[in-house]
């Protein structure tokens, strides 16, 4: 291990100025482990990614337990690796074996008051669940300029700008999005972007009354106006289930993505379109 300001080697002799005196201004994970320990050789530079990231706002112990067996005697280690939290001198949390990177993630955010960007992601999170949507574009856009790699960022802002018909730069922000889990969710957005952006230029077509449904439940989709923009939707499928070759299953779906699960609508339409197509 390459130790870093945030990352260092501990032992027996400056674990109490290290770790116990250290942990009085900021949270010190102290991470028992040996050189024989494969899980530890796969949790260890997990661990060092996400402190290192926190830049200051906790500090990485390593103890080699070999090296070190007093310190493994003194805290109950019994088996590695083993994590251990101190706050203010005491040990507060802990966790024994290996964990995947999202629980460590939880398990180090419940050690550390969140920043205020976290504030304000969250912020911005909340006015996208009430439907708040140039609220929360406010909100997420300048979180965006503060962390220009955020990818859920970058989806939250997506889905508030689809949500206020500004589908060029929601597309925009959509495509950058790389494989991963947020990908998932913009594959979702990007066919709806797209038919927002046909209606915007007129390249919808416009010769049955399905069309004229189609394109009224579209206009209304851009200004937010979710549940009548998909009951107009799931008229179109309850004529026609291929109108256009799937393309309304897929801006359902997509509406219902910005509307998020905790919308208590999002699972009664979820049900009402399963019902419409099987």
């Amino acid at each position: 291990m390459n130790a870093t300001d945030h990352v260092i080697n501990v032992n027996e002799l400056n674990f109490e100025y290290e770790v116990v005196a250290y942990s009085q201004n900021i949270p010190v994970l102290v991470d028992f482990w040996a050189e024989w320990c494969k899980p530890c050789q796969v949790l260890g530079p997990t661990l060092e990614k996400i402190v290192n990231e926190a830049n200051g706002g906790l500090r990485l112990a390593k103890v080699n337990i070999d090296q070190n067996p007093n310190l493994a005697t003194q805290y109950n280690v019994r088996s590695i690796p083993t994590v251990k939290a101190f706050i203010n001198g005491q040990v507060v949390a802990e966790f024994v074996g290996m964990q995947p990177e999202s629980r460590l993630r939880e398990f180090i955010s419940n050690l550390t008051p969140p920043s205020p960007l976290e504030l304000d992601i969250k912020k911005g999170q909340g006015l996208l669940l009430g439907q708040n949507w140039s609220e929360a574009e406010s909100v997420l856009r300048a979180a965006l300029e503060q962390k220009p790699d955020s990818l859920p960022i970058q989806l939250a802002l997506a889905k508030a700008l689809l949500a206020q018909n500004q589908a060029e730069e929601a597309k925009s922000l959509l495509d950058e999005i790389p494989s991963g889990r947020e990908y998932a969710q913009a594959e979702i957005l990007i066919p709806y972007a797209q038919s927002l952006l046909d209606a915007q230029h007129d390249l919808l077509p416009d010769e049955s009354t399905l069309d004229a449904i189609f394109k009224n439940s579209l206009r209304l989709a851009g200004q937010g106006k979710f549940p009548i923009a998909l009951d107009g939707l799931l008229d179109i499928l309850r004529e026609d289930k291929r109108y256009q070759n799937g393309r309304v299953r897929q801006i359902i779906l997509a509406i219902l993505e910005i509307m998020g699960e905790e919308d208590p609508q999002t699972r009664d339409y979820r049900a009402e379109l399963n019902s419409v197509l099987f």
